[in-house]
């Protein structure tokens, strides 16, 4: 039975992106790729991405509007975090990549090793 694909959500001119793009090719991942600025998740598949999971590791600490309305320390619930990440796809942390029920957010190496086996 064939693998499936790993959806690879980014942006091309983030660093972070390029640099876990470039370890997965080089792992002969297959990859599927979205471009966050061009093709925009909506509220509803990010809702379907986070799962189950804590809606706050999506957010990108280093996004001016996370840093403004500081959301460290207050941070949105669910519902309006969804909102605020299809309307402005910078604010969530890239890359986003999806093998079946496994998401890795950012470059974590070992994270990225074992969604590409």
């Amino acid at each position: 039975m064939a693998k499936a694909k790993i959806k690879f959500l980014h942006k091309p001119n983030c660093a972070t992106c390029r640099k876990a793009k470039i370890f997965l090719e080089k792992k002969k991942a297959e990859l599927e790729v979205r471009d966050l600025g061009k093709e925009r998740l909506s509220a509803a598949e990010l809702d379907q991405i986070i799962g189950s999971r804590d809606h706050r590791k999506f957010l990108n600490p280093r996004n001016e509007l996370y840093r403004r309305r500081k959301m460290g320390k207050n941070p949105p619930s669910r519902d309006e975090a969804l909102k605020l990440m299809a309307a402005e796809p910078n604010l969530i942390r890239r890359p986003v990549v999806l093998r079946g029920p496994d998401v890795v957010l950012g470059y974590d190496e070992e994270a990225l090793e074992r969604i590409a086996k």
